[in-house]
């Protein structure tokens, strides 16, 4: 028994060594590939920028190497930053050294309005003179609006484009739910509310269905219209073309539509660029990629010194939706809150992307928008999403800008307390209570509510609403009933929201950085980033203790990872939430 435990002991320690020894071998593998990762980057003449964006697109980018050794273990793609792709596309406008930009983003993940946003930066990159060149094999249909853009669109002879029109497909639960005995208990203020819908019902109730046609018949339009500006055509005929769904016609005809300007294979593409750039054929093209270029310091610019700072802060995610990602309203606030006290941060941009999440935390971080307003200009930018909680923590700023397509609005607030007391009296288990006070287990989810509890419940859903609603009147210079008028929980398009005052102006962070200069009276300024970047030892902890379980899951689960995700949050959930619908996804 003695040599048991000894074995045994051996074993325990030994595994623990083992352990150790690993992690130390990460921590220092990772700190070779960081400090590699830090060498200056020299950009040769005649280089060209190639934006390789075959994946998702976060608000900012990440230099951290962990992230990029789990994607290749997972074989999801590291998020390219958006703020690293601006800076890289404005750098190379003015950079001699760079003499155009080469495009190969034919599978891109990412929302309307960021791919807007992308498309203005390229946009006004042309009025360099320099030739934007674009090819993929398959571009999606958000691919290709960006790629339109282009002076040259090709695609692979044997390639596809997917450009047929907008949806948005939901998913809902309630069936499954019915199968497994469990009642989603549904409060709510907002016949538009429609985020309660996957739980309670099998398909889209009329006005989700009336809001989804009016947000996405205003995206596409907008679409159809910056496409036919660039690419010289009619909207009728972009109409016709995406009727015919061009993923299947043949090459003539494709051709034809004028959505292309030729069918090539990549090398093919390869050799123009060689020629445009003068280099040989037999030699490599010089090339530099927006996480390479994006800190490369160029002749002209400002290194940085001005004492004068315009602050951006992130706003990313679900609010208060998880500790190992989204939007932490605790941290958000401490960020705001030490950007006011800066007196070098002449004013704030804060750029939200966010479909809302716990009222709570929207009320806290609004309060600090509030706060800092009273002593410098702030500025909201929005992305893709700046809707329920995330229009709450917008709503306070001085001017609020946002793309043509992004979905923002969605006041209004639901409740959501699953009785799941079917489901377990099913497997045998039953439960009983003992209590002092009449609402002394409330609530409790192994029981439907009663009437005095459902009372209660939606007097508090009222009660925020009206607190909601004040906020956006006050925010925004109007009455609490002109903003009932146009919340109800409705989504709407940034180009619908200018005509009912949600949002001041279309623009992208650019214009909100230059609203925020002339608010400020500055000459000369320089941008911070907030909240900083971790030095990376710091970081590196991080991503092996807070993200470990998200890491774990996405790399198991793959996609279904984000819908289990949602599922589960409803269980640790603030009980008052302000979010738009759970899956708006746009094709």
């Amino acid at each position: 028994m003695k040599k048991f435990f000894k074995y045994f002991l051996a074993v325990i320690a030994g595994s623990l060594v083992s352990f150790f020894l690993f992690f130390i071998g990460i921590v220092i593998f990772v700190s070779i590939l960081a400090a590699t990762g830090n060498e200056e980057i020299k950009v040769k003449d005649n280089s060209i920028l190639v934006l390789n964006i075959n994946g998702p697109i976060a608000e900012r980018g990440t230099d951290d190497p962990l992230t990029q050794i789990m994607a290749q273990i997972s074989g999801d793609e590291v998020p390219a930053g958006l703020n690293q792709i601006l800076t890289a596309i404005k750098k190379a406008k003015k950079d001699d050294r760079i003499r155009g930009i080469y495009l190969e983003s034919g599978l891109i993940s990412a929302g309307y309005a960021t791919i807007e946003e992308i498309r203005d930066e390229l946009i006004d990159f042309k009025e360099s003179g320099k030739f934007i060149y674009s090819f993929s094999s398959v571009y999606t249909q958000k691919a290709y609006y960006l790629a339109s853009v282009a002076d040259k669109v090709y695609l692979n002879p044997a390639g596809m484009l997917d450009f047929q029109g907008i949806s948005s497909t939901r998913t809902f639960y309630k069936g499954t739910l019915d199968k497994l005995g469990i009642e989603m208990q549904v409060f709510k203020h907002g016949q538009f509310k429609s985020a309660v819908e996957p739980f309670i019902l099998e398909k889209m109730s009329e006005p989700a269905r009336l809001q989804t046609e009016v947000y996405l018949n205003s995206i596409w339009n907008n679409t159809l219209q910056n496409i036919a500006a660039r690419r010289n055509l009619e909207v009728s005929q972009l109409i016709a073309t995406a009727e015919k769904l061009p993923a299947f016609m043949g090459d003539d005809e494709l051709l034809a539509s004028g959505l292309i300007d030729g069918l090539k294979y990549k090398d093919e593409v390869l050799s123009e660029l060689k020629q445009l750039t003068d280099t040989e054929e037999k030699d490599d093209l010089e090339a530099v990629t927006p996480g390479q270029y994006y800190k490369v310091y160029i002749p002209g610019d400002k290194k940085g010194l001005e004492k004068n700072k315009i602050a951006i802060i992130y706003a990313e995610g679900e609010i208060d939706g998880s500790s190992s990602d989204g939007i932490q309203s605790d941290d958000l606030s401490r960020t705001i809150r030490e950007a006011r006290r800066d007196s070098s941060i002449k004013a704030i941009v804060l750029r939200i992307n966010s479909p809302g999440g716990s009222g709570l935390g929207s009320e806290i971080i609004w309060r600090e928008v509030t706060l800092a307003k009273e002593v410098k200009p702030v500025v909201v930018s929005m992305g893709d999403l700046a809707a329920s909680g995330g229009y709450y923590i917008a709503c306070a700023a001085d001017s609020i800008v946002a793309q043509p397509n992004t979905l923002t609005g969605s006041i209004g607030v639901f409740g959501l307390i699953p009785n799941v007391k079917k489901a377990i009296n099913k497997i045998g288990i039953t439960t009983d209570v003992v209590k002092t006070n009449t609402f002394a287990d409330m609530p409790s989810i192994d029981r439907p509510f009663t009437s005095d509890e459902k009372a209660i419940m939606q007097a508090y859903i009222e009660r925020f609403y009206g607190v909601f609603i004040q906020r956006c009147a006050d925010g925004r210079n109007t009455t609490s009933e002109k903003i009932d008028e146009i919340g109800q929980g409705r989504v709407w398009s940034g180009e619908n929201a200018i005509g009912i005052n949600l949002v001041d102006k279309i623009g992208g962070i650019d214009e909100a950085i230059a609203i925020a200069k002339n608010m400020a009276n500055l000459e000369n300024y320089r941008i911070v980033e907030l909240p900083e970047v971790l030095p990376f030892p710091e970081q590196l902890i991080k991503d092996l203790t807070e993200n470990a379980s998200a890491r774990v899951g996405k790399l198991l689960l793959g996609e279904e990872y984000e819908l289990i995700k949602t599922v589960k949050a409803l269980q640790t959930a603030y009980p008052i939430q302000a979010r738009i619908p759970f899956d708006i996804n746009l094709n």
